[in-house]
């Protein structure tokens, strides 16, 4: 088996450590953020969902803008699995993985639950029987900065306002609901005309471009371009003294020559629920078979993947310096992380996602390194 990867850069250069080195920015007390970052008086944090640092680099000339404010920076590390509903909580609970415990695209609680859709493989709404509040228990940054004093608006799309990840995550803000460019440019142009005020902005189009027509692609193309255009006019209208900061919650990646977890039968012995995305996958076992899974998955990915038991991806940091001891269960028995461009597949439990050309989640840099882009006015 390959030798396991470095863990993410929790607590010195990673997506939890924004929104306190914003905050620290602003000079709030409580926060101590370890990004160094302008003193402001106000601040907003633009997410755009997908837009990986080695996919900046690569396309620099579809977005001049972007890889103008990538000249001399460097790189954050999303976490793992570097997944959007994981990463979006890792951002705006200030926390790692194992602390917040939103551990996966699709995690065991102790079904699966899918945290994008707050519901099961079947569809089943879960936001009765997983409250959010009590999936993700700890305060999130929102909320500490509100009882600061300072004034916090989240800006997402409308039909998001009361799904199982906003009230996880983004609970504590107000949310201003937006329909499209138009009315997330204006609304985060508001927010930063107010003194000391924090906003929270997210864009998903280049996120969608990529997995259904593949990073790199025309498409894909045609929308990074619109995206730097989107922080084109907002940087060049800034208040002054505002800061902008623009992430990205993950990479991405072309699959070529997936597995196929639901065609092996090596890969379904002794297995109970896959969980997961295709480049970072929770396998649970059934009980006492843990060692024969892990065994099975190493054998069959062999160096596709690093495929670690829970306490070898717990102890190599994966997810974070601590695990809180309620969301352990929540990790697979066997957690696979992909290398280079493979994945493991579920044809038959996830056809949309199969079908898909672009992947992330795993700990290769084309999957963990998202940029830290900041301007200000």
């Amino acid at each position: 088996m390959p030798a396991l990867p470095a863990a993410p850069r929790y607590g010195a250069r990673s997506l939890p450590d924004v929104l306190p080195s914003l905050l620290t920015a602003l000079g709030v007390p409580g926060f101590a953020g370890p990004l160094a970052m302008p003193p402001a008086r106000s601040a907003c944090l633009l997410l755009l969902d997908g837009l990986g640092w080695e996919l900046l680099a690569e396309h620099a000339a579809d977005a001049p803008f972007l890889a103008g404010l990538a000249a001399g920076a460097e790189p954050l590390d999303a976490g793992f699995p570097a997944t959007t509903a994981t990463s979006i909580t890792s951002v705006c609970t200030g926390l790692s993985p194992g602390e917040h415990g939103i551990v996966g695209y699709s995690f065991a609680v102790p079904e699966l639950l899918n945290a994008l859709s707050w519901r099961s493989p079947e569809g089943v709404d879960l936001r009765a029987a997983a409250e959010p509040e009590q999936v993700q228990p700890n305060p999130t940054v929102f909320e500490r900065a509100a009882a600061a004093g300072v004034g916090v608006r989240v800006l997402l799309p409308a039909v998001h306002r009361r799904s199982g990840l906003t009230r996880a995550a983004l609970r504590g803000a107000e949310y201003v609901g937006v329909h499209g460019l138009g009315d997330l440019t204006a609304g985060v142009l508001d927010a930063l005309g107010e003194a000391r005020s924090l906003c929270y902005a997210y864009f998903a189009d280049l996120d969608l471009m990529g997995h259904r027509y593949g990073p790199g692609s025309t498409p894909w193309r045609c929308q990074l371009g619109f995206v730097d255009r989107l922080v084109e006019v907002i940087a060049q209208r800034l208040p002054r003294g505002a800061l902008l900061a623009v992430v990205a919650d993950h990479g991405m990646v072309a699959l070529a020559d997936p597995v196929d977890a639901d065609t092996d039968p090596r890969l379904r012995c002794g297995v109970r629920l896959i969980g997961g995305d295709v480049r970072a996958r929770h396998v649970y076992a059934e009980p006492g078979a843990a060692g024969d899974v892990l065994a099975g998955w190493r054998e069959v990915l062999g160096p596709r993947a690093w495929v670690a038991g829970r306490a070898e991806a717990v102890a190599a940091g994966w997810f974070g310096p601590a695990v809180a001891p309620a969301v352990l269960d929540r990790i697979g028995d066997v957690v696979v992380a992909a290398r280079d461009r493979h994945g493991v597949v579920l044809s038959a439990a996830e056809p949309r996602e199969t079908a898909m050309v672009g992947h992330h989640g795993s700990l290769t840099p084309a999957d963990q390194l998202v940029p830290l882009l900041l301007t200000q006015g």
